[in-house]
C-alpha cells in the first residue's frame, strides 16, 4: 500500500506501480521534429481522412491506448480503468475515444498536465490494490484546441513570439502491479498557483511559477536534492517558462540546469516556426511515451521526474478578464 506523510502534498509508493507498455501518435509536423523518430505512429494530416479535427483527436487517443496494450501482448479487457483527458470542452475527444473502447473510465481535466496527472492517479489506483492494470493516456489537437481558446483556424492569426505550438497527438502508458519496465516510485500533487498573468499568449511563463512550486514541494516532501534524477522534465513551458524555472529555483538555491529540460523544447526544430515551443496535453505525453521511456528501457537514465504543467484558463473566464490559475503534478519514475 502507498506511504504517506500527513500535511504533505506527495506520495512515496511502497509497491510501485510498473510501467509496463507506452504508445504514441503525432501529425505530420511532430514527425518532422526533433523526436520523429520516437513515434509509434504518425499521420499525413491533421485530419486522417475524418471529417473533423475533434475526430482526428478521438482517433488519436484510441489507437495509442490499443497500440499500448498491444505491445506488451495483451488484450484490451486487461485494462480494467482508464484515466484519461484532453483540451476541449466537456473532454470531448476522450469521451468518443473511450465509447469505441468501452472500458470503465475516468475522465481528467489539468490541461496540459493531464499526461501526469493520469499516470499519478493511476498508479495511486494499483498501488492502493483497487485495479491490477490501468491505462493514463491524454491528447491534444493543434487546429481543434486553437478554435475553441484563441480564434477561427482558417482565420491564421499572427502568433506573438511568446506563443506556442499546441502539439498534435497523443500518449498512453499500461501501469501494472506486476511486471518489467520502470516504476512509477513518489508523485506530487499540485496546487494552483496564479501571479495575475492573464495574456493567453504568454502561458508558459504562467505556468512556470507552479513547476517551480510543485519542484520545491517535492524535494521538501520526498528529501530527494535535484541531482538524485538523471532528468528533470517538465510538460510545455516552452523556452521562456523553462528559463523562468530555472531562475526561480536559483533563487532558492537550487541550481537545476544540468538536468532539467522541457518537453516543450524538445518537440520541433527552430525552422519550424513554433515560435517559444511546443504546448498542449500531448507535447508531454508523446515526449514522455516514446523518447524518454525509450531511454529508460536502455538504461541511459535510471531515474527521472516528469512535471505536467497545466493552464487551467478557458475561454469563459478569459473572456471575463480573470488571470490564469495554473498547477503542476509531478511522477518520480524509475528502473
Amino acid at each position: 500500500m502507498m506511504q504517506k506523510k500527513q500535511g504533505k502534498q506527495s506520495i512515496v509508493f511502497a509497491c510501485p506501480p510498473v510501467i509496463t507498455s507506452t504508445a504514441n501518435i503525432g501529425g505530420p509536423m511532430e514527425g518532422q521534429g526533433l523526436l520523429g523518430d520516437y513515434f509509434d505512429h504518425l499521420m499525413e494530416d491533421n485530419l486522417n481522412n475524418l471529417s473533423s479535427w475533434e475526430k482526428c483527436e478521438s482517433y488519436m487517443l484510441e489507437r495509442v491506448i490499443k497500440t499500448a496494450i498491444e505491445k506488451e501482448n495483451n488484450e484490451l479487457s486487461a485494462i480494467e480503468c482508464v484515466f484519461a483527458g484532453d483540451l476541449l470542452n466537456q473532454l470531448m475527444s476522450t469521451h468518443f475515444a473511450l465509447r469505441a473502447l468501452s472500458r470503465p473510465f475516468l475522465g481528467l481535466y489539468g490541461a496540459c498536465s493531464t499526461m501526469a496527472l493520469s499516470m499519478l492517479a493511476g498508479a495511486m489506483a494499483v498501488d492502493g490494490g483497487f485495479f491490477q492494470k490501468v491505462a493514463g493516456a491524454a491528447s491534444s489537437h493543434h487546429d481543434a484546441a486553437e478554435r475553441q481558446y484563441r480564434f477561427p483556424t482558417e482565420l491564421g492569426v499572427q502568433r506573438p513570439p511568446i506563443a506556442q505550438w499546441t502539439v498534435t497527438g497523443a500518449g498512453a502508458a499500461i501501469l501494472s502491479a506486476t511486471g518489467n519496465g520502470p516504476g512509477i516510485t513518489a508523485a506530487t500533487v499540485g496546487k494552483i498557483v496564479d501571479l495575475g498573468i492573464k495574456d493567453t499568449n504568454s502561458l508558459g511563463p504562467a505556468m512556470a511559477p507552479a513547476a517551480a512550486d510543485t519542484l520545491w514541494q517535492h524535494i521538501q516532501d520526498t528529501g530527494r536534492q535535484p541531482a538524485y534524477y538523471d532528468m528533470i522534465f517538465t510538460g510545455d513551458l516552452g523556452s521562456v517558462g523553462k528559463a523562468l524555472v530555472i531562475e526561480v529555483m536559483r533563487e532558492k538555491g537550487l541550481d537545476i540546469a544540468d538536468n532539467f529540460e522541457d518537453c516543450g523544447c524538445m518537440i520541433y526544430r527552430e525552422e519550424q516556426d513554433a515560435h517559444a515551443g511546443a504546448s498542449g496535453c500531448a507535447s508531454s505525453a508523446v515526449v514522455f511515451c516514446g523518447y524518454i521511456y525509450q531511454m529508460l528501457l536502455q538504461r541511459k537514465w535510471r531515474k527521472i521526474l516528469l512535471i505536467g504543467t497545466g493552464s487551467l484558463h478557458s475561454p469563459t473566464s478569459y473572456q471575463q478578464k480573470e488571470s490564469i490559475p495554473c498547477i503542476a503534478h509531478a511522477v518520480a519514475v524509475e528502473m
